[in-house]
């Protein structure tokens, strides 16, 4: 999976997308002008290459890449406080806002958001901070579960991420490589309960993160076999894709160039690579994964946008009213 410089699709972008190894694309907010231009780039993608998957990294709060006619997400550490004094209310909204970030996503041609965040707030990553839930574990797996489910009523497939969890952390995996110097039981009372119990609920896609949690594996956990193969698929029983977080990052780098790096994640069981904001990386992996002559996974076909039901204008219009509410609460 690999980006795109701007709005349209260049000559060369198109014929990077058609090449035989290449299996999605990755939006930003560079690639977004307005709905109208994203659904013509979707469709230009479309062209150029019927197969590939398409993404974003939606989540809300200060990860939402497209602003302009779609609605505000508020991060998702806004609904613990509303969860306190109204569970069933909280749910409600969450699992409408599920449904509405995808609603909004499909009818441009979007197939998935890289949403929810499964992290812990352990007050200590600035990174993570406000995208996740909470800092409970168990509130963490309920919350994401009731916005998984709206996503799923609408047609779109959820990717709970980082696994098996970033919160701890203090480093921005995106500029260092942070260590994880936590013990293994540690890890499994807190950070993987969310993904523990998603991962028995139908969650579709997991992004491991590019942390070393070293008292558990020197390797980062997106190249390491033991907590994508033995736990994650062993243990969790989780069946759906995995997908490396972006091979460009520095907590990346310590696997050597772009090609180990990929080399490194698929064969730890990763099931496609991102690699983003590094064309040239990005032409080095292809051409290693021609050479090495792989072919897709099969699960990936399972993550093609669904059309779900017919636009609802008054729930989407209810729905926006009260995440406007509930952001406007939060800033009181």
């Amino acid at each position: 999976m690999l980006d795109l410089a701007g709005c349209e699709l260049s000559p060369q972008e198109r014929a990077l997308l058609a090449h035989p190894q290449c299996g999605g694309v990755i939006l930003f907010t560079r690639n977004f002008a307005s709905r109208e231009q994203l659904t013509q780039l979707t469709g230009q993608i479309r062209q150029a290459n019927p197969a590939l998957l398409i993404a974003v990294d939606h989540e809300g709060g200060r990860v939402q890449r497209f602003r302009e006619g779609f609605t505000r997400l508020p991060p998702m550490a806004s609904f613990e406080a509303l969860y306190n004094v109204a569970p069933e209310e909280t749910l409600d909204l969450l699992k409408d806002t599920g449904w509405l970030l995808a609603t909004e996503l499909l009818a441009c041609g979007v197939d998935f958001s890289f949403t929810p965040v499964l992290d812990l707030d352990f007050k200590r990553s600035d990174v993570i901070g406000d995208r996740a839930f909470s800092a409970d574990p168990v509130r963490v797996a309920v919350l994401a579960g009731a916005l998984i489910e709206g996503m799923h009523e609408a047609g779109m497939p959820a990717t709970g991420k980082h696994f098996p969890g970033h919160g701890w952390v203090t480093a921005d995996s995106h500029i260092a490589i942070p260590t994880d110097t936590r013990a293994l039981d540690s890890i499994r009372r807190q950070d993987l309960v969310p993904f523990a119990q998603l991962a028995r609920q139908g969650l579709d896609a997991v992004m491991p993160a590019h942390v070393i949690y070293e008292q558990v594996d020197p390797l980062p956990a997106g190249f390491s076999p033991y907590w994508l193969q033995q736990v994650l698929r062993g243990e969790l029983g989780f069946e759906g894709v995995i997908f490396s977080d972006d091979l460009s990052m520095e907590g990346a780098s310590v696997a050597g160039g772009f090609s180990e790096r990929a080399q490194s994640a698929l064969s730890a069981g990763c099931d496609m690579v991102l690699v983003c904001n590094n064309p040239e990386g990005a032409r080095e992996v292809l051409g290693y994964l021609e050479q090495a002559d792989l072919t897709l996974s099969p699960r990936l076909s399972r993550l093609k946008g669904r059309i779900g039901p017919l636009q609802d204008r008054s729930r989407q219009q209810r729905t926006a009213q009260r995440l406007a509410e509930l952001e406007e609460c939060a800033h009181e």
